[in-house]
C-alpha cells in the first residue's frame, strides 16, 4: 500500500463546485480528466477541498433559482451537453 502525503489525507473530493475547465478530475463522459469540465459547477466533476468543508460550500443559485451545495458524490445537475 502506497503512503499518502499528510496533505492529501486532509482533503476530499467535492463534486459540483468547479468552474468550467478548473476541475481536478472525473468530468464525466466525453472528457479525460483535470481541466476538462465543460460548464461551471458540472455535477460529475470534482475538486479537492479540505476535509469536512465540501457540503458546507454555498454556490451561486442555478438557472432554476435553487441554491447549490458541493457534494461528496457525483451529481446529475449542470451537466455538459
Amino acid at each position: 500500500m502506497a503512503a499518502v502525503p499528510a496533505q492529501a489525507a486532509d482533503m476530499e473530493k467535492c463534486y459540483g463546485i468547479a468552474l468550467a475547465g478548473q476541475n481536478d478530475c472525473a468530468a464525466g463522459p466525453g472528457t479525460t480528466c483535470a481541466g476538462t469540465s465543460k460548464v461551471d459547477y458540472q455535477g460529475n466533476s470534482w475538486k479537492l477541498v479540505p476535509a469536512g468543508t465540501c457540503t458546507e460550500m454555498m454556490l451561486p443559485a442555478g438557472m432554476d433559482g435553487m441554491a447549490r451545495h458541493g457534494s461528496l458524490t457525483p451529481l446529475e445537475r449542470d451537466m455538459a451537453k
